[in-house]
């Protein structure tokens, strides 16, 4: 079993900045792929940032120049530097790693529950 625990959501003001954290725990040979998608009210899921086991990194055009994403892999983590944040960016974000285990030799995808970042003066 494999858990990710995402914390650093909350109440930020326009034009604020939070910095999230999400950390694997239990049966882990490996992480391979971490990302962070988010979702807002009545819409449908999307990819913030994604990172591979190697270090490659994409964003979401509405993130660039705005968020940073960067991983441990000592610490089986991920996290998400968000700038400038504005009342587009308030939804749920949810981390997503691909993780090898004993019993996913070659991975399988986890998902953590969920942090909700509220933009609002």
């Amino acid at each position: 079993q494999v858990q990710l625990v995402e914390s650093g959501g909350g109440l930020v003001q326009p034009g604020g900045s939070l910095r999230l954290s999400c950390a694997a725990s239990g049966s882990i040979l490996r992480v391979n792929a971490m990302a962070w998608y988010r979702q807002a009210p009545g819409k449908e899921r999307e990819l913030v940032a994604h990172i591979t086991g190697t270090g490659l990194i994409t964003y979401a055009d509405s993130v660039k120049g705005r968020f940073t994403i960067s991983r441990d892999n000592a610490k089986n983590a991920v996290y998400l530097q968000m700038n400038s944040l504005g009342p587009e960016d308030a939804a749920v974000y949810y981390c997503y790693a691909v993780v090898a285990t004993p019993v996913h030799y070659y991975g399988v995808d986890c998902w953590g529950k969920g942090t909700l970042i509220t933009v609002s003066p």
